[in-house]
Protein backbone atom coordinates (compact mmCIF):
# COMPACT_ATOMS: atom_id res chain seq x y z
CA UNK A 1 0.00 0.00 0.00
CA UNK A 2 2.09 2.78 -1.07
CA UNK A 3 -0.45 4.46 -0.70
CA UNK A 4 -0.76 8.50 -0.60
CA UNK A 5 1.01 9.61 -0.18
CA UNK A 6 2.16 11.47 -0.65
CA UNK A 7 0.12 12.98 -3.04
CA UNK A 8 -0.58 16.44 -5.27
CA UNK A 9 -1.92 20.00 -6.51
CA UNK A 10 -2.13 23.23 -9.25
CA UNK A 11 -3.99 25.91 -11.53
CA UNK A 12 -7.62 25.39 -12.76
CA UNK A 13 -8.14 22.26 -14.69
CA UNK A 14 -4.08 22.26 -14.57
CA UNK A 15 -2.39 19.30 -13.92
CA UNK A 16 1.33 19.02 -12.55
CA UNK A 17 3.70 16.54 -12.05
CA UNK A 18 5.58 16.29 -8.75
CA UNK A 19 8.34 14.06 -7.50
CA UNK A 20 6.18 12.68 -4.22
CA UNK A 21 7.01 8.99 -3.54
CA UNK A 22 6.02 7.22 -0.63
CA UNK A 23 8.40 5.66 1.42
CA UNK A 24 8.36 2.41 -0.70
CA UNK A 25 9.83 0.60 3.09
CA UNK A 26 6.16 1.08 3.89
CA UNK A 27 4.25 -1.40 1.85
CA UNK A 28 6.39 -4.28 3.53
CA UNK A 29 4.92 -3.31 7.00
CA UNK A 30 1.76 -4.60 8.78
CA UNK A 31 -1.45 -2.04 8.61
CA UNK A 32 -2.47 -1.60 11.77
CA UNK A 33 -6.26 -0.34 12.23
CA UNK A 34 -7.99 0.79 15.51
CA UNK A 35 -11.75 1.73 15.40
CA UNK A 36 -14.83 1.93 17.66
CA UNK A 37 -16.71 -0.73 15.82
CA UNK A 38 -15.72 -3.61 12.92
CA UNK A 39 -17.87 -5.22 10.59
CA UNK A 40 -16.19 -8.04 8.06
CA UNK A 41 -17.81 -9.82 5.19
CA UNK A 42 -15.92 -12.90 4.02
CA UNK A 43 -18.22 -13.41 1.20
CA UNK A 44 -17.74 -9.97 -0.32
CA UNK A 45 -14.58 -9.14 1.21
CA UNK A 46 -15.57 -5.95 2.56
CA UNK A 47 -14.03 -5.07 5.85
CA UNK A 48 -16.08 -1.76 7.44
CA UNK A 49 -14.43 0.12 10.54
CA UNK A 50 -15.97 2.72 11.87
CA UNK A 51 -15.81 5.64 14.83
CA UNK A 52 -12.33 6.97 15.35
CA UNK A 53 -10.70 5.29 12.71
CA UNK A 54 -6.72 5.51 12.72
CA UNK A 55 -5.17 2.76 9.96
CA UNK A 56 -0.84 3.10 10.66
CA UNK A 57 1.16 1.34 8.25
CA UNK A 58 5.02 2.33 8.67
CA UNK A 59 5.12 6.11 8.15
CA UNK A 60 1.04 6.39 6.76
CA UNK A 61 -0.96 7.14 9.08
CA UNK A 62 -4.71 8.19 8.33
CA UNK A 63 -7.44 8.54 9.88
CA UNK A 64 -11.21 8.76 9.73
CA UNK A 65 -14.66 8.22 10.76
CA UNK A 66 -15.38 5.38 8.79
CA UNK A 67 -12.97 3.14 6.51
CA UNK A 68 -14.02 0.72 4.49
CA UNK A 69 -11.87 -1.87 2.62
CA UNK A 70 -12.43 -4.41 0.38
CA UNK A 71 -10.08 -7.05 -1.81
CA UNK A 72 -10.24 -7.94 -5.68
CA UNK A 73 -9.51 -11.71 -6.50
CA UNK A 74 -6.12 -10.88 -7.26
CA UNK A 75 -5.30 -9.82 -3.80
CA UNK A 76 -5.36 -6.25 -4.10
CA UNK A 77 -6.76 -3.86 -1.60
CA UNK A 78 -9.13 -0.67 -1.94
CA UNK A 79 -9.74 1.57 0.36
CA UNK A 80 -12.23 4.27 1.10
CA UNK A 81 -11.89 6.91 4.13
CA UNK A 82 -15.25 8.85 5.00
CA UNK A 83 -14.70 11.70 7.25
CA UNK A 84 -17.09 12.56 10.20
CA UNK A 85 -19.82 15.04 9.67
CA UNK A 86 -18.08 18.65 8.67
CA UNK A 87 -14.80 17.13 9.02
CA UNK A 88 -12.14 15.77 7.08
CA UNK A 89 -10.81 12.57 6.47
CA UNK A 90 -6.58 12.91 6.83
CA UNK A 91 -3.53 11.06 5.69
CA UNK A 92 0.11 11.94 6.24
CA UNK A 93 3.24 9.78 4.73
CA UNK A 94 6.97 9.88 4.72
CA UNK A 95 8.42 10.44 1.34
CA UNK A 96 10.91 8.47 -0.30
CA UNK A 97 14.22 10.44 -0.82
CA UNK A 98 17.06 12.29 1.48
CA UNK A 99 15.98 14.45 4.73
CA UNK A 100 12.59 14.76 6.09
CA UNK A 101 10.11 15.07 3.42
CA UNK A 102 6.60 14.28 3.84
CA UNK A 103 3.16 14.48 2.46
CA UNK A 104 -0.04 14.85 3.84
CA UNK A 105 -3.27 15.22 2.28
CA UNK A 106 -7.42 16.03 3.42
CA UNK A 107 -11.00 15.76 1.82
CA UNK A 108 -14.40 14.59 2.54
CA UNK A 109 -13.68 11.05 1.10
CA UNK A 110 -10.92 9.86 -0.12
CA UNK A 111 -10.11 6.79 -2.19
CA UNK A 112 -6.98 4.59 -2.52
CA UNK A 113 -7.14 2.22 -5.63
CA UNK A 114 -4.04 -0.54 -4.78
CA UNK A 115 -3.83 -2.15 -7.92
CA UNK A 116 -3.09 1.23 -9.85
CA UNK A 117 -1.95 2.78 -6.56
CA UNK A 118 -4.29 5.39 -7.61
CA UNK A 119 -5.06 8.21 -4.65
CA UNK A 120 -8.58 10.17 -5.25
CA UNK A 121 -9.22 12.90 -2.75
CA UNK A 122 -12.77 13.77 -3.41
CA UNK A 123 -14.53 17.48 -1.85
CA UNK A 124 -12.67 20.14 -0.27
CA UNK A 125 -9.82 18.33 -1.23
CA UNK A 126 -5.76 19.49 -0.04
CA UNK A 127 -2.42 18.10 -0.30
CA UNK A 128 1.00 19.31 0.50
CA UNK A 129 4.37 18.43 0.49
CA UNK A 130 6.60 19.41 3.64
CA UNK A 131 10.58 19.14 4.50
CA UNK A 132 10.13 18.74 8.46
CA UNK A 133 7.72 21.01 9.56
CA UNK A 134 7.96 23.58 6.35
CA UNK A 135 5.41 23.43 3.72
CA UNK A 136 7.15 23.70 0.05
CA UNK A 137 4.15 23.16 -2.22
CA UNK A 138 0.49 23.04 -1.58
CA UNK A 139 -2.38 22.33 -3.95
CA UNK A 140 -6.27 22.42 -3.02
CA UNK A 141 -9.55 22.11 -5.05
CA UNK A 142 -12.78 20.00 -4.72
CA UNK A 143 -10.52 16.88 -6.61
CA UNK A 144 -7.26 15.78 -6.50
CA UNK A 145 -5.87 12.82 -8.25
CA UNK A 146 -2.63 11.00 -7.68
CA UNK A 147 -0.93 8.16 -9.55
CA UNK A 148 2.20 7.57 -7.23
CA UNK A 149 3.93 5.18 -10.02
CA UNK A 150 3.95 7.75 -12.73
CA UNK A 151 4.49 10.55 -9.77
CA UNK A 152 1.66 12.82 -11.83
CA UNK A 153 -1.64 14.69 -10.14
CA UNK A 154 -4.02 16.34 -11.01
CA UNK A 155 -6.86 19.01 -9.37
CA UNK A 156 -9.92 20.15 -10.47
CA UNK A 157 -12.80 22.28 -9.56
CA UNK A 158 -15.42 19.94 -9.38
CA UNK A 159 -15.82 16.98 -6.99
CA UNK A 160 -16.42 14.22 -9.69
CA UNK A 161 -13.33 15.04 -11.10
CA UNK A 162 -14.00 17.06 -13.93
CA UNK A 163 -13.61 21.31 -14.67
CA UNK A 164 -16.12 23.63 -15.65
CA UNK A 165 -16.00 27.41 -16.09
CA UNK A 166 -17.55 28.85 -12.84
CA UNK A 167 -16.92 25.68 -11.13
CA UNK A 168 -14.98 27.21 -8.69
CA UNK A 169 -11.30 27.85 -8.41
CA UNK A 170 -8.15 25.35 -7.63
CA UNK A 171 -5.45 26.93 -5.90
CA UNK A 172 -1.86 26.25 -5.58
CA UNK A 173 1.67 27.44 -3.50
CA UNK A 174 5.11 26.58 -4.70
CA UNK A 175 7.74 27.69 -3.11
CA UNK A 176 10.77 28.45 -4.57
CA UNK A 177 13.60 26.28 -4.52
CA UNK A 178 16.90 27.12 -2.97
CA UNK A 179 19.49 24.60 -4.22
CA UNK A 180 22.96 24.42 -1.56
CA UNK A 181 25.99 25.34 -3.08
CA UNK A 182 29.13 22.95 -2.34
CA UNK A 183 30.18 23.45 1.46
CA UNK A 184 26.93 25.24 2.48
CA UNK A 185 23.79 23.77 3.85
CA UNK A 186 20.43 24.19 2.04
CA UNK A 187 18.30 27.09 3.48
CA UNK A 188 16.18 25.84 6.41
CA UNK A 189 13.43 29.07 6.92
Amino acid sequence: MKLFVSFLLALLTATAAVSVRAEKADSQKPTNIEADQMAYDDVKQINTFTGNVILTRGTLIMRANKLIVTQDPAGYQHATLLAPQGGLATFRQKRDGPGDQWVEGQAERIEYDGRAELVKLFSKAKMRRLEGTRPTDEVEGEFISYDSRAEFFSVNNTANGSSKPGGGRIKAVIQPRTEAKPGEQKDKQ
